[in-house]
């Protein structure tokens, strides 16, 4: 799976001035929290993608984002511990129950430990929040069925 561009939106203050911010291609402030673990993942730098987002998610622990992010690093390192990848995209979940990208993520997790119920729990999660459909559904339902073909 492809680590997808994650931005963050701007909040324009009318009288604001704001120094050099990076943008992505749309104009919208990026994050340079997550551009610096997208960058370490992206060079399957598990370990320094995991560095950048457990200081963010210390010192910004309302951030869904971040919560995300960490666990998604997590489970793509070596021996994922999932019990704290499990408590990372849960806590996205509370902060932000229609984060679909934590939802995808967390179905993803639970084929990890060969719980497709709980995948397909997500999945349903997805369907009700991706009304014409989503690609984290999408993706989701074919983690799920190349999962289940592997089983056969």
């Amino acid at each position: 799976m492809k680590i997808r561009p994650i931005v963050l939106s701007l909040l324009l203050v009318p009288g604001a001035s704001f120094a050099a911010a990076d943008t992505d291609t749309s104009g919208a402030a990026v994050d340079p929290v997550l551009q610096g673990a997208a960058q370490a993942a992206e060079r399957k730098d598990w370990a320094g993608a995991q560095s950048i987002l457990k200081g963010a998610v210390a010192s910004n622990p309302a951030n869904a984002e971040y919560h995300n992010m960490y666990a998604y690093n997590l489970r793509k390192g070596p021996n994922p511990d999932m019990s704290l990848v499990f408590k990372h995209y849960n806590e996205a979940l509370r902060i932000d129950p229609r984060h679909k990208g934590a939802n995808e993520y967390l179905g993803e997790a639970y084929l990890m430990v060969s719980n497709v119920a709980k995948a397909k729990e997500q999945l349903g999660v997805l369907d009700r929040l991706c009304f014409l459909g989503c690609k984290e559904y999408t993706e989701l339902k074919k983690s799920i069925a190349d999962y289940e073909a592997r089983r056969k």
